[in-house]
Parts: structure tokens; C-alpha cells; sequence
């Protein structure tokens, strides 16, 4: 290390402070990288190395390097590949500087902790999350749990729960967070999904330690307790909670190096309050997403965003991740956006304001953590400028929850008014620019602004008081890089020079002097630019410590400003589409009278899409199930709880049943919905197994993927869920497949008792409709013309009678040759089965459910003696003699 130059001395301390992270370490107008950073970044970011002390040959040190003021846009590249910068500053000029330049690591960029407006999406949240593992055995029948937290570090948004381990990857689904930050030698234990996400971020294990988490928690909020933000520190689970939170909050003072005190609050989130949708059913419904490209376009998110602020966008969008299953939540909701619905002008004009509000979030982040430019500061005064008209337009509303968020909007009218005398109209993005505080705000400013200008003003009365002083009217003041300012006399007006001038050069025609005044302003001048750049810094950064002093304040504004933009975005896609208001209740039923999909009624050509309505209710109100065989539930209420729903591929059963799914969430988060009537039970969960696909990379085929997904939907729905099932049972053979879907639809019916559409190309399950009291069969309207079949995309009463197979082969486009080969077999096969086909045996019931066969079988002497065995005298020995004898007289048989 003393051989190296003061400079690598200075970045090697600072990599040592750095980590894993790439240095970016500033030198005059670049950012550098060396040794082993520069080769990656050179791969990364496509940038060249070069050497440094080249003459050193093979240990000369690797280099490379970008602009500084490229900075973002390299970040923005570094982040994408999964690395962590670490951002090395020079703390002062070199003109400052007494030897080397001081620098220092300012910041650590990673990808959950980045607050700069270059590198976020304005409509989308950006979570840093963290998962701490249950260390101790669960007791009895308790599951292990698992402490999450997530933060939104450009917000300030911090949030800690504790949930089962089995449901870690629906909620790390759901959030998406940019990174995740895990106890060393814990990151097995994530769900293998979220590594396709997020930026794995192992921390040392007591960066997880309860004690030091409430320590720092306790700390940062300032207070004695937790116990203020709902957190109880001797619940082993909000332990856990508080343990997740407190890697978060070290992870942020050792990465960002500046006040987090945007931060000022921790929720706990309770988990059963909100729908809950497990990670298959919110990457099937497409809710934020598309699966087949992951955009935002297409998904339901896309299509319902109407709002017109990047806050108002990432609300809803949060929304959607936490619908609601308070009713009475629900309502409040519903009528804020009836209110806005009805007053169509009201919207239009809380809108048209709204756009002219920028991201008060965001930007008292950056005023907080001291990264705030210039136009941050100019767009608070903006946003608050904006604020008496928005809140002049909602006093007096009906609605309680716009009343309430009137209330809360504080227009900040000290700090609007500093701000708005304080800044230009048009910014710089850098402090370093200059130029951005308004003339007549600082009078010394103005003054070295003038002297930078060539002092015209001061000099032309100079000028004229020194004429009238000395009586020599032709007296001139003038500037030349070699003597600086002075003044010019000719020889004519010699004898009236004052004596206190000082001659400094003689001319031809003239003499020039200088004054102790004129020098003292000369002096004025040539550091005018200096001073000029210390006051007009000194000012912003009054002003950015007075917005960030008045951040809870804005933050809470910022909040309503936020909800008031997602309500008016509900309202104006209700007006705009015909969406009416659901009656929401709190039983387990549906009914959606002439319903549409939410995303294909706005993606479909105007007036194509086929409404269709829905009536369905769960069989039992209360209790869930739990996996055991109970007693059917008699008499089931009408109409049915689990719908059949057949008909041919192709003619909208997929459709159908999402767009059931779509229309409750839309509900639940208080939304109108894409119907002329609705009556919507809250439900707690909300299951779709729709679509086949593959993990080939963990080893699991299409079917293991839909198996492992059903059995969960089996284990854990309850009365009061909804469920959609699309094609069960087709990822194996036609008898097994038969026999699963079969299983599933009785123990749906018996056992759980919710409400469930289930589609299927098994027609043999339609019988089913006969014998389970709750199961009902609808279809999908057919007609057949000309040999021609036309889908009608109805959905009607009754079961499917054919499969038109065929013709969806011939709507693809598969050759005629193959097409009719396909009917001729098809007519053979049917005309077989017609010869040998039985109807299915009806099914004994008993008092521990329900048993069913398939086919029948012919009666064999066995059956008579294990009929007449009795079992309660048999001793063990005689049993297995039985057994024994009994399988030699079958094998005998063969």
C-alpha cells in the first residue's frame, strides 16, 4: 500500500468500503473504474480499458471509464445486469484542495435502493425486500413462519408482516421487488422464483438479529417503543416482522449515507384483510402482466390505469395486489368513485389539475436523503402552486372518504411562497449550473451577478460621479486583462487629476489611473463568479432543507393527492365504459348480469365482444375446509356453487371464466365493474388454474406444475373463495385425467363447498350435474351452417353435445388430407363406442363421502366372500392367510 501513488491509496480505502459493488471513482470530469471493476464494466457497459503507469508493463493497473455527467445512464446499465456501484465523490475543487482531493463513497446504488427519476419507472413501485427465516421449531400444528419487510426507498413506504413459509412466494409475487436482501446461507430457502425476479442481496446473519433490529427501528423513529406502530416486540411473529425491517433500515444507512428521514413510519400488514391470490393464479389472470411478454399493456393493470400521475399509478396498481374483503372498506371506496361518476365535471376538472402535480414522493425523498436538484425544487413550488384549486373543488363532497381527503391536502403556503420567489421558472437538473435563483431574492447575489455581467451599471455612475468630482467630463473607465480596471485621462485634463489617483500607464494622448475605490471593485469582480456560486448554493440548500423539514407534511399530501388521482382514475373508466357499481356483500355468492372482460372489451374492435352473466353461490357460509371428508352439505341453496362449464376450444370458456375472476377483483378493490348488474360476496381467496405450462428447469412437466397448483387450491380454499379450473386433467392420459377432474369437482362440491367454475373438454363430467346437488352445467352457444360451425361465444344452460375438435383443426390450418382422415376416425371411434358404451354407475353415498366408479364390472365369487368376511372376529393371521389364498386364486386365473 506505501507504494502506491496518494490516489490509489485513496481508492483503495474507498473499495474497501465498497464491497461487492463496482467503484465508480471520480477524477476531475470522469468516473474511473481499475483493476478487476474496470474488465466487468468493460464487458457490462461496452466501455474500453485502458492502462495506467503503462511502463510498469504486466502490472500496470487496467482502467476504464465514462463522462461524469453520464453517470445515470451507466447506472441504469449496471443495475440492469444484476451489479451493485458504489459512487465515489470528490468532496471539493481542486482550486479548494490542500494536497489530494478529498473524496468519498457517497452512495451505494443497487437496484432496490435507488431514488434518481432517471432510473425508475414514474408508474411503477420499486421495493427492497427482506426475508428472515423462523430459527426455531413450530409448534404443534403452527406452520414455521417468515418475516418480510419491504420499503420503497424513493417514498419512504415501509411495511413489515410475518406469514406462513408456504405463502412467501405468492407475496414476493405480487410485490416484485427489484432486490431482496437474505441472511447468508439463507438464500436457499427463497422460493426458487424470486431469483428470477429480484437482485439476491446476502447479508451477514446478525444484520437480521431481533435486538438490533428494534434497536435501530426504535433509534431511527425516535421513540421507546414499536408498540405506536402496531408491533407487539414480545410476539414471536412480530418479532420476526421487526427482524426482516431492521435489516432493511442497516442496509439503507450503510448503502446511502444520508438522512432517511422521509421514512418516518413502519406498517404492519395483516395479510387476511386483503384477498389473498396465491403466485399462479396473479401470473394466470394476467393482473399487472402479460404472460406471454411481461408488459404492462395487456395485462388488466394496463387497460384500467386512467390516472395522470405517477403516484396515482403506482396506488392502483398497489390496489390491485391488495383488494380488499372489508365490506365496509369496499363501500367507502365505491362511493368516493359513484361521487366522481355522477359528477362527471368535478373528475374532469380534478384530473386536468392533477396533471400539473408532480411526484411529491419521490421528490421529498431526494430532499431528504440531500440529493434534491434545482427542478426538484421548482416542481414542490409547482405542486403546491396547484393545491388551492384542488382543494377548493373538493370541499363540501358527499362522500366521507373525499371529504377526508380534502382534509388532508395542506397547501403549505410557507413554503410554497419560498419557493415560488426563490426559483426561476425553468431549472437546471444541477445544483453546479448556477443560475437558478431569481433575480431580486438576494441582494448580494444580484450584486455579484452584476459584477459578473461587466458591472455596466456601476461603472457608468462611477464614471459620471468621478467626471463631476475631478471637472474633466471626458474621463473614462476601462478594463484590459494586463492592469485591470481603470481610468483613462488626456493629456489636455492633466492638471486636473485628484491627488489620490495613481497613475498606472502612460499613452500617447492619455494617462491612466487607478483608485483604492476602483481596486476594491476590481477585486469584487474577479471573485465575484466564486462568490456568486457559494451564495447561489448556500440558497438552495436553505431551500432544500426547508422542503425536506416540511416532508411529513408533504408526504401527506402527497398520499391524498395520490388516492384522489386512482379514485378519479375508477370513475373515469366507469363513465367512459359503461362499467356499473356492484352491490358487494358479505355472503358467499354471484350473480354478473350481462358481464364483460375487462381487458378484451377495451382491446376487442368496438361492439365485438359478447357479454355474459354468471350465477353461482358457495354452499356453506361459514368454515373452511380443511382437507377432511365432510357430510354434504343438504339442502344446497340454488343456484349451484360449482359450474361445468363445456364446449369447444376456441369458442371463449377461458374467457369466460377469467373474466369472472377479473370482475371480483375489480370489485374488491371498490371498482365499478364491465356489467349492467352485479351482486359480488366477498371472497378471502381467489384460485385460477388456467393453462398448462412447464419448470423444466426444476423438473417439473406441464402436469406436475397443474397438479402441484390444484392440490393447493384443494388444501387451502375455503366456503367463502372463488375458484376457476381450466382443463384439469388434460396433461396426462384420457381415464387418469377423467379421474382427477371427477375427484376435484366432488371434493370442491362436498368438502370445500365455494364458489367454482370449472372448464372442461370432459363431457363425461357433465352427468355429475345429476347427482351432486350444487353442480350445474352451462355451455358455450354453437351453430352449425352449410357444414360450417360458427361460435357464438354465449353462454347458456345445459352441456355441451360435441367437441368440434375438427373444426378448430381446420381454422388453424391444418391440411384437408389430415382434417378428413381425423372425421373418418372420429366416426369410427364413436360408432365403437356407442356398441360398447354403458351409462356410469350411480354412486353410493356414505357418511364419509361420496364413492364413484366409472365403469361397471362384472360380479366375481371374491366379492361374495370378503362380503360375508367379518372383519371386527378376523384375527391378523387369518387375514393375511386370506389374503394370500386369495391371490393365488386370481393369479390362477390369468
Amino acid at each position: 500500500m506505501s507504494q502506491l501513488s496518494p490516489m490509489m491509496q485513496q481508492y483503495h480505502e474507498a473499495k474497501a468500503v465498497s464491497g461487492d459493488a463496482l467503484l465508480l471513482f471520480r477524477m476531475g470530469d470522469f468516473y474511473e473504474l481499475f483493476y478487476e471493476d474496470a474488465k466487468e464494466a468493460a464487458r457490462l457497459l461496452g466501455i474500453t480499458v485502458t492502462t495506467r503507469d503503462k511502463d510498469k508493463g504486466a502490472k500496470a493497473v487496467p482502467m476504464a471509464g465514462f463522462p461524469h455527467h453520464q453517470l445515470d445512464a451507466y447506472l441504469a446499465k449496471i443495475l440492469r445486469c444484476g451489479r451493485r456501484a458504489a459512487v465515489c465523490d470528490q468532496m471539493e475543487s481542486p482550486a479548494e484542495a490542500k494536497g489530494i482531493v478529498r473524496r468519498e463513497v457517497t452512495r451505494i446504488v443497487s437496484a432496490g435502493t435507488v431514488i434518481d427519476d432517471q432510473l425508475l419507472d414514474p408508474q411503477a413501485s420499486n421495493y427492497l425486500a427482506a426475508v428472515a427465516f423462523d430459527g426455531q421449531a413450530p409448534k404443534g400444528n403452527h406452520r414455521p413462519l417468515v418475516g418480510l419487510a419491504w420499503i420503497e426507498v424513493s417514498t419512504g413506504e415501509f411495511t413489515a408482516t410475518a406469514i406462513d413459509e408456504r405463502r412467501l412466494a405468492d407475496e414476493l409475487s405480487r410485490l416484485e421487488p427489484a432486490e431482496c436482501l437474505v441472511a447468508e446461507g439463507s438464500d436457499a430457502l427463497l422460493p426458487p422464483e424470486a431469483s428470477d425476479r429480484a437482485a439476491i442481496t446476502r447479508r451477514p446473519t446478525w444484520s437480521f438479529g431481533v435486538q438490533m433490529a428494534m434497536e435501530s427501528l426504535r433509534k431511527h423513529f425516535g421513540t421507546q417503543s414499536l408498540e405506536g406502530f402496531g408491533f407487539d416486540s414480545s410476539s414471536h411473529a412480530d418479532a420476526l416482522a421487526l427482524s426482516a425491517a431492521g435489516a432493511i433500515l442497516g442496509y439503507l444507512y450503510e448503502t446511502q449515507k444520508a438522512s432517511l428521514a422521509h421514512v418516518d413510519r413502519l406498517k404492519p400488514f395483516q395479510a387476511d384483510s386483503s384477498l389473498q391470490i396465491d403466485a399462479a393464479t396473479w401470473r394466470s389472470l394476467e393482473v399487472t402482466h402479460t404472460l406471454r411478454d411481461g408488459r404492462r399493456d395487456g395485462a388488466l393493470l394496463g387497460v384500467i390505469d386512467r390516472t395522470v400521475t405517477g403516484a396515482g399509478a403506482r396506488l392502483l396498481a398497489d390496489w390491485l395486489r391488495r383488494p380488499l374483503t372489508s365490506v365496509d372498506a369496499i363501500t367507502h371506496r365505491q362511493s368516493a368513485v359513484a361521487e366522481l361518476v355522477e359528477n362527471a365535471s368535478l373528475t374532469s376538472t380534478l384530473r386536468e389539475e392533477l396533471r400539473g402535480v408532480y411526484d411529491l414522493h419521490r421528490l421529498v425523498a431526494r430532499a431528504t436523503t440531500g440529493r434534491a436538484s434545482p427542478r426538484d425544487l421548482a416542481s414542490v413550488g409547482r405542486t403546491l402552486g396547484a393545491l388551492p384549486r384542488l382543494k377548493a373543488k373538493l370541499a363540501g363532497r358527499k362522500s366521507e372518504r373525499l371529504q377526508r381527503l380534502e382534509e388532508r391536502i395542506d397547501l403549505c403556503g410557507d413554503l410554497r411562497e419560498q419557493l415560488t420567489a426563490a426559483l426561476v421558472d425553468d431549472c437546471p437538473l444541477s445544483p453546479r449550473e448556477g443560475g437558478f435563483i431569481r433575480e431580486g431574492y438576494s441582494a448580494d447575489l444580484d450584486e455579484c451577478r452584476e459584477l459578473m455581467a461587466g458591472g455596466k451599471q456601476w461603472m457608468a455612475a462611477y464614471q459620471a460621479k468621478i467626471a463631476a468630482e475631478s471637472d474633466i467630463p471626458s474621463i473614462k473607465v476601462g478594463f484590459n486583462k494586463v492592469f485591470g480596471y481603470y481610468l483613462e485621462v488626456t493629456h489636455a485634463h492633466q492638471g486636473k487629476v485628484p491627488a489620490e489617483f495613481i497613475r498606472k500607464q502612460t499613452l500617447k494622448n492619455a494617462e491612466r489611473y487607478i483608485t483604492s475605490e476602483l481596486k476594491e471593485y476590481e477585486e469584487k469582480v474577479l471573485t465575484a463568479e466564486d462568490r456568486a456560486f457559494t451564495l447561489e448554493y448556500d440558497l438552495f440548500s436553505q431551500l432544500r432543507e426547508a422542503t425536506a423539514d416540511a416532508g411529513k407534511r408533504l408526504l401527506a399530501t402527497a398520499e391524498a393527492l395520490a388516492e384522489i388521482d386512482a379514485l378519479a382514475s375508477l370513475a373515469e373508466l366507469a363513465r367512459s365504459r359503461g362499467y356499473c357499481r356492484p352491490e358487494v356483500v358479505d355472503r358467499p355468492v354471484l350473480e354478473i348480469v350481462a358481464g364483460r372482460h375487462p381487458v378484451l372489451d377495451l382491446t376487442e374492435p368496438e361492439g365485438t365482444f359478447v357479454p355474459n352473466g354468471v350465477r353461482c353461490a358457495g354452499t356453506r357460509d361459514e368454515g373452511r375446509g380443511t382437507g377432511e371428508e365432510r357430510q354434504p352439505s343438504s339442502p344446497v341453496p340454488s343456484p349451484s356453487s360449482l359450474l361445468l362449464l363445456t364446449g369447444p376450444n376456441m369458442a371463449g370458456k377461458s374467457t369466460y371464466i377469467r373474466q369472472t375472476a377479473l370482475i371480483t377483483l375489480l370489485a374488491q378493490i371498490g371498482s365499478f365493474v364491465p356489467a349492467t348488474k352485479a351482486t359480488i360476496g366477498v371472497a378471502d381467496r381467489l384460485f385460477a388454474r388456467v393453462g398448462a405450462s412447464d419448470d423444466v428447469s426444476r423438473g417439473q412437466s406441464t402436469f406436475m406444475v397443474e397438479m402441484t397448483e390444484t392440490a393447493r387450491i384443494l388444501n387451502t380454499a375455503t366456503p367463502r373463495s372463488l375458484v376457476i379450473l381450466d382443463e384439469i386433467g388434460r396433461g396426462t392420459s384420457t381415464y387418469d385425467g377423467l379421474s382427477i377432474a371427477w375427484a376435484i369437482v366432488e371434493h370442491l362440491h362436498d368438502v370445500v363447498g365455494c364458489r367454482t367454475l370449472f372448464a372442461t373438454h370432459y363431457h363425461e363430467l357433465t352427468q355429475l350435474a345429476g347427482r351432486l346437488p350444487g353442480v350445474g352445467n352451462l355451455s358455450v352457444a354453437v351453430r352449425e351452417h352449410d357444414g360450417r360451425v360458427v361460435f357464438l361465444h354465449q353462454i347458456v344452460e345445459g352441456p355441451a353435445d360435441k367437441s368440434y375438435g375438427i373444426h378448430v383443426a381446420q381454422l388453424a390450418g391444418v391440411p384437408r388430407s389430415v382434417n378428413e382422415r381425423a372425421a373418418a376416425i372420429l366416426e369410427e371411434l364413436e360408432a365403437q363406442k356407442a356398441d360398447s358404451r354403458q351409462p356410469i354407475a350411480d354412486s353410493s353415498r356414505s357418511a364419509v363421502g361420496i364413492q364413484m366408479t366409472l365403469f361397471e364390472t362384472a360380479d366375481h365369487p371374491l366379492l361374495d366372500e370378503i362380503r360375508a368376511l367379518d372383519i371386527d372376529r378376523l384375527a391378523p393371521m387369518d387375514a393375511f392367510e386370506r389374503l394370500r389364498t386369495w391371490r393365488q386364486r386370481l393369479l390362477a386365473e390369468r
